[in-house]
């Protein structure tokens, strides 16, 4: 049987959740993903939990958050003026806005505090900072 290496494109099926349990996404219902591994398109510890696998494979892995989103990053706490948010936005804290950033690529925030001139965004990725265990189902190579 055909093994899985670096440079494939690959489709899986897969469920992630953190390791208390909590589901954050599945394949299920779905079209299996595809990507090429080893290409960057994926987390690290699961780019490299393909390497070996064949076809109809399934396993379970765990991924520390250094090889999934890292750790979370106190720099990426914003602090933005509330002068310059639209007078009708209602912020409130939990509120997900999407930014863009100076290359202007959309950058996904949280708002986490209100204070008196100021709204502070959180831009850390909302699973960094987290272990992570996914089931994997190779479905094809090529």
């Amino acid at each position: 049987m055909q093994q899985v290496k670096k440079g494939d494109t690959v489709s899986v099926h897969y469920s992630g959740r953190l390791t208390t349990g909590e589901q954050f996404d599945s394949s299920e219902g779905r079209d299996p993903l595809v990507f090429t591994v080893g290409a960057g398109q994926m987390i690290a510890g699961f780019d490299a939990a393909l390497p070996g696998m064949e076809v109809g494979d399934k396993k379970t892995i765990q991924i520390a958050a250094e090889q999934a989103y890292g750790e979370r990053d106190a720099n990426a706490l914003i602090e933005f003026p509330l002068s310059g948010v639209p007078a009708d936005m209602k912020l409130e804290v939990g509120m997900q806005l999407m930014l863009s950033n100076a290359e202007g690529m959309p950058l996904q925030v949280v708002v986490t505090d209100l204070k008196e001139d100021t709204v502070v965004l959180d831009a850390n990725h909302f699973l960094a900072g987290k272990d992570l265990e996914f089931d994997i189902e190779l479905v094809s190579i090529g």
